[in-house]
């Protein structure tokens, strides 16, 4: 499963700043006052080649007279959802009372800890952490999130120190994966019993009735397939339960293990913000999906007709995907699923000759050639499949590097279109140099010779 680092600290430590540059996002709100994060950030990072997902918890306020229950609360989130826990604290304002009370529940709870050391700017690295020495949580490592100082380190120590459970070889034993993604309240759990035959998960009119992700195994033309049906994503103003905010990394977790996702939308309501929040969310894991418009019985030609435009133009960021009008109440059209899921999944395992994508690669460059960089021509040379779910390429050649981003954004839709991929796109990588194969026996398919 994808692994989870959870930030946890008293207000106003710098959790959110963090969090930002783990991500490389500005996703969480950061101000100087105390408590800003309210609730919890979500956000992607890679260790190596390894993705993670960046918990920002939000602060612990002092002196709040629900105190010790938010610590109580933090305590149940972080070590359900948790491979390991930075704790962090603030190396200005030195050892506080809540530091101490958040150090002894961490103690208690057996948790994977790292004492992290923030705002040491301007400290002496040998006197930065010698406050918190006492906390007995190991050795204090000072960090300034604002500037990035020691955060390399804290990375380091991250991998080296394999606080990342291994949970590769249980998934890897599993058939292939169908995620059912969305809002509460959209149907997931109906698609999920009319496609499995029975009911396998609690269908309510209560939004959220599902808290956690359930899995069940489907038999499609004599293979397995296992659906996963994930609880719905609520806005982060709505999430109050604690239970909900846990499912929220579980349906993450259910995306980045998918080999293909169902994201339902309800069509009754039109496209929601969060909605397309979603949408983003699979979007940037690279998983390959098919848009399913539910409760689709009923609604009048207006408002199908207003709907899909809708659905194309606030989603009109997603690679070209399956769209799929049914109504999982009634049955319509769920015959159309599965087809539509394993097609999107074929897109995101394809696998491609090198050659084959050299002679695309030609044609790319023949119909739009890349544009010169300082007079200089850009020369794309050579490129090799980098791997699948999202399919990736990369390309070598001299000066790649310089390709504006639109150039890239045409490879990237060119070959797409090229190889018919549905739901997903390529991720193409560049690599300044020469031919990686250069010297080697030529294939005879392959588009370039050797001159006689």
């Amino acid at each position: 499963m994808l692994p989870v680092v959870a930030l946890i600290g008293r207000a106003n430590v710098g959790k959110s700043t963090l969090f930002n540059r783990l991500t490389r996002t500005q996703n969480a709100l950061v101000d100087d006052q105390p408590g800003v994060t309210r609730d919890r950030q979500y956000g992607y990072c890679r260790l190596a080649e390894r993705p993670f997902l960046v918990v920002d918890s939000g602060g612990i306020a002092q002196g709040n007279e629900d105190y010790a229950s938010e610590i109580e609360a933090q305590a149940e989130l972080l070590l359900t959802e948790a491979d390991t826990v930075l704790f962090m604290v603030d190396g200005q304002d030195g050892l506080l009372m809540p530091d101490r009370e958040i150090a002894q529940m961490l103690r208690v709870s057996g948790a994977s800890v790292m004492l992290v050391v923030n705002k040491t700017e301007g400290i002496a690295a040998n006197l930065a952490g010698s406050d918190f020495a006492e906390l007995g949580l190991g050795e204090p490592l000072p960090i300034s999130a604002r500037r990035g100082n020691g955060v390399p380190k804290l990375l380091e120590l991250l991998q080296t120190e394999n606080v990342f459970s291994d949970g590769g070889h249980e998934e890897s034993n599993r058939p292939p994966s169908i995620a059912i993604i969305g809002r509460p309240n959209v149907g997931k759990s109906t698609i999920l019993n009319r496609l499995a035959g029975e009911k396998r998960s609690i269908v309510s009119g209560v939004a959220g009735t599902t808290r956690d992700c359930v899995r069940t195994l489907i038999d499609v033309q004599g293979e397995d397939y296992e659906l996963i049906d994930t609880a719905g994503i609520r806005k982060k103003a709505k999430v109050h339960e604690r239970i909900e905010k846990f499912s929220v990394v579980k349906t993450l977790q259910a995306i980045e293990i998918s080999q293909a996702v169902l994201l339902v939308i309800d069509a009754s309501q039109g496209v929601q913000t969060q909605d397309v929040t979603i949408a983003g969310m699979i979007h940037e894991l690279g998983r390959s999906l098919v848009v399913v418009l539910n409760k689709w019985d009923g609604l009048g030609k207006q408002w199908k007709s207003n709907i899909t435009a809708e659905v194309s133009e606030r989603l009109s960021f997603l690679p070209e995907y399956e769209r799929l009008e049914i109504s999982a109440l009634y049955g319509t059209h769920i015959d159309q699923l599965m087809p539509a899921a394993l097609r999107a999944r074929e897109s995101a395992l394809i696998k491609i000759s090198t050659s084959s994508l050299n002679r695309a690669l030609a044609d790319a460059v023949s119909t739009v050639p890349p544009p010169a960089h300082r007079n200089r021509p850009i020369k794309l040379k050579y490129a090799h499949q980098a791997g699948s779910n999202p399919p990736q390429i990369m390309i070598h050649g001299n000066q790649v590097d310089k390709l504006p981003e639109s150039y890239r954004r045409y490879l990237s839709r060119f070959m797409a279109r090229t190889y018919r991929l549905r739901g997903t796109f390529f991720r193409i990588r560049f690599q300044v140099g020469d031919n990686p194969f250069q010297g080697k026996r030529p294939s005879r398919k392959g588009p370039h010779r050797h001159r006689q």
